[in-house]
């Protein structure tokens, strides 16, 4: 019943579950702009189709995203008040800048993509599109500018134990902020691209043929294709980053032990720190060395230099691992699926049967990415400023116990539920092929008033 613990946990389990959604939300509605895009250029109606289906999957999710954002940004009163005593001249205007640029321009225009289809004109339509899917990543630059900041803070001074701003330009864009942002959005690409391409290969299993399906299938597959290479290297470059500011962080993830040259690449390891050593290793000569330094003999962080300070050995390398593997995965998949589609315009059964279950893979290497990000921050909750331990708040253990019982139970029950949701449309598309009208009755256009004599 240790109410830190308890916090911590409650907390990531919050955010894992809402980071699903906005991961989605990002992205699509940049796919669902290219669909509309595209069936204004061709009049191909098929585009529209795609587009119907993805965006009853957008509201979802984005509905989703707001509900679980809300019980989410409540703890940093109920569980963590020493954060905003601390660093809230900071966090506030950051989270209420998201709020107002980027929020705001969702809600405003979400109705109109999602029933304006023939009740508005197509440009209005189109723009509604535009709007929506730029308030998205509006949303993901605030957040994760905020995110960054407390990974690398700049632009800041403390006065009686409180930070307070001295330069906004240098705390948005911190030492961490861009690779942290290309990072994020690529894995939100990365995460919509495998999700359209999955369900639209459970649509052919289904024996969907329909033109629509085709389409859907070719953006997704095509597009991670492309994304993924790039994501390895933003990647990259985002780990020599955190080398250079977080060198305690990369030493966890390596479960490197002593500074030194011709550190090697473990692939598997099970890290021990008692002992201070990894039990059953397996590992590539001087592979950490030639990634992090690009030479065999390049010198990478000890986690001895960092003794009491450096954040739980285990999770991050694990987590990290898993992010890398999912990488991986996604880009031999994605490349073999696009040669297949390229070069004989069909999609073998084995190929789209192991796309189904990597629809989801964006959300493991997502949540393993940011476990690795936000653990490898421990001790701080704000690096160098706060430490988590002196962040949470007096409430009983029990108190919180209780709350993360309702709250596991709770996001369970909606997991499944919103997964069921996507296999009924994904299935309701396949029945349905290209025969379905054009809008849904939902976005007919409304009728005209009935003139009547006095």
């Amino acid at each position: 019943m240790d109410p830190l613990l308890l916090s911590r946990i409650q907390f990531g389990a919050n955010i894992s579950f809402h980071i699903l959604f906005p991961t989605i939300t990002i992205a699509l509605g940049w796919v669902l702009l290219f669909f509309k895009w595209r069936y204004n250029a061709t009049g191909d109606t098929a585009w529209m189709r795609a587009y119907f289906t993805w965006v009853k999957v957008f509201a979802l999710s984005f509905a989703m995203g707001v509900v679980s954002g809300v019980t989410m940004s409540f703890q940093f009163g109920t569980n963590w008040p020493g954060y905003m005593e601390t660093v809230g001249n900071i966090a506030g205007p950051l989270l209420a800048y998201e709020v107002l640029t980027a929020f705001f321009l969702e809600a405003a225009f979400l109705g109109i993509m999602l029933f304006g289809f023939r009740r508005v004109s197509n440009r209005v339509h189109t723009l509604a599109t535009l709007l929506v899917a730029g308030g998205t990543t509006l949303s993901a630059f605030w957040i994760l500018a905020l995110n960054s900041w407390m990974q690398t803070p700049a632009g800041f001074e403390m006065r009686d134990g409180v930070a307070h701003a001295t330069d906004w330009w240098a705390i948005v864009f911190n030492p961490s902020f861009p690779y942290r942002l290309a990072h994020m959005l690529l894995a939100s690409g990365l995460t919509v691209s495998f999700l359209i391409a999955g369900t639209s290969a459970l649509r052919l299993l289904a024996g969907d043929r329909s033109e629509s399906m085709w389409k859907a299938l070719r953006t997704g597959i095509f597009t991670a294709a492309v994304l993924i290479p790039v994501q390895i290297f933003a990647g990259d470059q985002h780990g020599l980053n955190t080398l250079e500011h977080q060198p305690q962080k990369v030493a966890a993830m390596e479960a490197n032990w002593q500074t030194r040259g011709n550190v090697p690449l473990v692939l598997f390891a099970i890290p021990d720190e008692a002992a201070r050593e990894n039990r059953f290793e397996i590992a590539i000569p001087n592979g950490a060395s030639l990634i992090l330094g690009h030479s065999p003999g390049a010198v990478v962080p000890g986690l001895d230099d960092y003794a009491g300070n450096h954040p739980p050995v285990f999770p991050v390398f694990w987590a990290f691992r898993i992010m890398v593997g999912t990488g991986l995965a996604m880009l031999a998949l994605s490349w073999t699926a696009a040669w297949f589609l390229w070069r004989r315009q069909t999609l073998p059964k084995p190929v789209a049967l192991a796309l189904v279950p990597m629809a989801l893979s964006g959300w493991v290497a997502t949540l393993a990415g940011w476990y690795t990000t936000e653990i490898g921050r421990q001790p701080w909750l704000v690096t160098g400023i706060l430490k988590t331990v002196d962040a949470v708040g007096p409430v009983a253990g029990s108190h919180v116990a209780f709350t993360l019982t309702v709250y596991l139970i709770l996001y369970a029950v909606l997991l499944v539920a919103y997964l069921g949701v996507l296999v009924h449309l994904a299935l309701k598309a396949a029945r349905d092929g290209d025969t379905s009208p054009l809008p849904s009755v939902l976005d007919r256009p409304m009728a005209q008033p009935v003139q009547t004599e006095r």
